[in-house]
């Protein structure tokens, strides 16, 4: 587990949207970086399709992260 520092307005972000989406502001900040970084691994694939591939990875065993 690591520190990690950012400004007080994408924390309040990450506040608010942990609220919506029922999740803690750490796991609301490791959901958008690790969305961030599929996206930019994958840059012609959607959120929308990110989100399909990892619902689909959860269902297999041995699934990785990355598509490319």
């Amino acid at each position: 587990m690591g520190i990690v520092k950012i400004a007080d307005e994408l924390h309040e972000e990450a506040r608010r949207a942990s609220t919506v989406m029922c999740r803690s502001i750490n796991a609301q900040a490791e959901f958008w970086m690790k969305i961030g970084m599929l996206a930019e691994a994958n840059p012609s694939l959607s959120f929308n399709d990110i989100v399909k591939m990892q619902l689909e990875a959860a269902h297999e065993p041995h699934a990785d992260l990355a598509v490319a």
